[in-house]
């Protein structure tokens, strides 16, 4: 039979992935187990079909293979919201044959929520940030190791701010006495943290020199308050500012909307969503916390809100939502290579 308009459903893993391919009836016509290759998942399918719709289960890896699908077979593919994932994974009757099915049938009602597929930069970029983010927390560790050997040894600090110059000096000096194994923990742990630094470095340079033309990350660092570890991380994981409908959109995938929860009389507001990326999140709360110190306009809104008895939570989030509303209206206008 040929011409056959149909919708896949792809179950992706690392070394196959499970292809169902339904009709416009919703009759099952293939649902198999291929390589996790375009050229086996194309011949899974059959050549003689029109793919109309294709979902792939939103995993680490199903942006490559979305790519690939696009650029060598022209199907229309869409990653799955992952909502929808998260309600696979809770299904009893799990299987990568019923998850393959419902993804089909979802592409084939039209229920799956567009999800934007980030470009191979913007994906580089992410694991640029991702990769500083690991190493800056195996760095926090490590300091807190030592933190940990020096309260077991009984030992109080300097009167002088910790991990400074003269800090370090203290440390690996002869004021700070402690036993042979500890004094032998602490410089394996110190050559931790200059090892650890040294990476960042490195990594840095490289964030550096992938965003030394970036329109938006050059936007960014031009607003007071802002530098470039947040720069970096808001182009990595917002991508393009212009892909979300408004500034509420956006100041929504930050997850610093407010929560409202209610049924029927009852009405509960309970801090910020708890959707989103936390990386994002910090960097936005972080950023508004800046801004409420740098900025005229934020400052005036902080002390008035402050004023009208409202915590420094709730002041600090209403700043990063407003901000990032009007951040949206600037950042849309400008050129995006990605």
């Amino acid at each position: 039979m040929e011409n056959v308009p149909v919708f896949v459903g792809l179950d992706y893993h690392s070394k196959s992935v499970q292809v169902c391919v339904v009709d416009g009836a919703g009759t099952v016509l293939v649902n198999r187990r291929c390589g996790n290759s375009v050229l086996e998942i194309g011949a899974a399918v059959g050549p003689e079909r029109v793919v109309q719709r294709v979902a792939i289960e939103s995993c680490c890896g199903a942006a490559d293979l979305a790519d690939g699908l696009i650029a060598d077979l022209h199907w229309s593919v869409s990653l799955a919201h992952p909502g929808y994932v998260q309600r696979m994974k809770q299904n009893p009757d799990k299987t990568d044959y019923a998850d393959a099915k419902m993804l089909a049938e979802l592409a084939r009602a039209g229920l799956i929520p567009p999800v934007w597929l980030a470009p191979q930069p913007i994906r580089e970029l992410r694991l640029l940030i991702r990769l500083r983010t690991d190493l800056v927390g195996h760095l926090r560790s490590t300091k807190v190791r030592i933190l940990a050997v020096l309260r077991q040894q009984r030992i109080a600090d300097p009167p002088c701010k910790r991990w400074c110059k003269r800090w370090l000096a203290w440390l690996t000096g002869t004021e700070c006495v402690l036993t042979s194994q500890a004094r032998f923990a602490v410089e394996v742990y110190l050559d931790e943290i200059a090892s650890l630094q040294a990476r960042i470095k490195t990594v840095e340079a490289r964030l550096r020199e992938a965003t030394v033309a970036d329109a938006v990350v050059g936007a960014l660092m031009g607003i007071k308050g802002i530098g470039e570890v947040t720069a970096w991380t808001m182009r990595a994981l917002i991508g393009r500012f212009d892909r979300f409908p408004s500034g509420k959109h956006l100041s929504r995938f930050c997850a610093v909307t407010p929560r409202n929860a209610s049924s029927g009389q009852r009405v509960a507001d309970s801090g910020m969503i708890k959707a989103g990326d936390p990386q994002l999140k910090t960097v936005v709360v972080e950023a508004a916390h800046r801004l409420r110190r740098y900025e005229p306009r934020w400052r005036a809104l902080s002390e008035s809100m402050y004023a009208r008895g409202k915590p420094s939570s709730v002041i600090v989030g209403a700043i990063a939502n407003r901000w990032l509303r009007g951040l949206y209206h600037q950042m849309k206008g400008l050129p995006m290579a990605a």
